[in-house]
């Protein structure tokens, strides 16, 4: 009896192990295409790895800053900036600031002055101009630079300067205040007619000695003012805007762009001015091109607009100060310059 249940306990556990055998064999079996499935979704990562580690760069190219902050080493207000070439710029600003940029940093240069200097133009590393306003006096101040050292001009003008800008050191516009413009010939200032005394003039460029424009705002007329030059007089052009012009720049006679208040942007064909779509709301204060196809507009709270031949449209910047100049010597070497002493600089990319 006891021998017949040990037999049957032997052969129950015989019969349970083989169980468990065939259980666990057939466990293990179901369980690999699981595994399979996981390497397979390993090898999904790996071969999707190297797609999202070259989308990663391009991602950041795309939407890192076309402009970048240069250290400028103040925090005065710059108001213009111009020069001869990429190791050659001049940015001026409040309290008589001009900086020099020489290729890999800015500097500051004694002006002896304390005028707020509001625009500046170079012709040669040796032959720069910087005008202004004796904040004490009120009247014009007009810097030269020999490629040495700034020294004060005598101008005659008793009202604030804005711009300047010329063909060569001895042929130089300067406009301001109550419809002043004055030229250098090379030996002294000289007034010249042309701007009413309710004009504010705040901008001047010009394609060559016999046409030049001055730009700014009438406040009698609550109107845009565009002045041109033909050589031998000034005449009133018709702007077709209410906005206080702020600056002007073309690459021909026939292609000027001018730039204002509420994000008024004005093109001249030659024959008229027609206002652009700029797609802004805020106030322009300058504007420089390197080509037709290629044109840059600054403004309030660190705005840029970029011109591609077609259309204007908002770039990345740097900056939330705003911009009140902006030069470049190339396409790819761009400076604009603001408030507390902001400066961008844009390399093309």
């Amino acid at each position: 009896m006891n021998h017949g249940r040990l037999f049957l306990l032997l052969l129950l556990t015989v019969v349970l192990l083989a169980c468990a055998f065939a259980c666990g064999k057939s466990s293990s079996s179901s369980s690999q295409p699981a595994i399979d499935d996981d390497n397979d979704t390993t090898d999904d990562d790996d071969d999707s790895s190297p797609a999202d580690d070259d989308a990663s760069p391009d991602d950041d190219d795309d939407t890192a800053p076309a402009w970048t902050a240069m250290n400028s080493g103040t925090t005065t207000n710059l108001n213009g900036v111009s020069g001869t070439s990429a190791s050659d710029v001049f940015a001026v600003g409040y309290a008589g600031l001009i900086l020099h940029y020489d290729g890999s940093a800015w500097s500051v240069q004694p002006s002896g002055t304390t005028a707020e200097l509001n625009g500046v133009w170079a012709d040669a590393a040796h032959d720069a101009f910087a005008v202004g306003t004796d904040t004490t006096t009120f009247v014009g101040v007009v810097l030269h630079y020999d490629g040495s050292s700034w020294s004060p001009m005598t101008s005659g003008v008793n009202s604030g300067l804005y711009g300047v800008w010329g063909t060569s050191a001895s042929d130089v516009f300067v406009v301001g205040d109550l419809g002043v413009i004055v030229h250098y010939d090379g030996s002294a200032w000289s007034a010249m007619t042309g701007g009413s005394p309710t004009d504010y003039l705040s901008g001047v460029w010009g394609v060559s000695s016999t046409d030049v424009f001055a730009v700014g705002f009438d406040s009698a007329a609550v109107a845009g003012v565009i002045l041109n030059y033909n050589g031998s007089s000034w005449s009133a052009m018709t702007s077709g805007s209410t906005a206080n012009l702020e600056s002007a720049w073309g690459s021909a006679a026939a292609n000027v762009f001018v730039v204002g208040n509420s994000g008024a942007i004005l093109s001249y064909n030659g024959s008229a001015w027609s206002a652009m779509t700029s797609g802004t709301g805020e106030s322009l204060y300058g504007v420089w091109g390197s080509a037709a196809t290629n044109v840059f507009a600054v403004g309030e709270a660190g705005l840029v607009e970029q011109y591609d031949g077609s259309a204007w449209a908002p770039m990345t910047a740097a900056a939330t100060a705003d911009l009140f100049g902006v030069w470049g010597s190339a396409a790819d070497d761009v400076f604009a310059v603001g408030v507390a002493g902001t400066i961008l600089h844009y390399s093309g990319n």
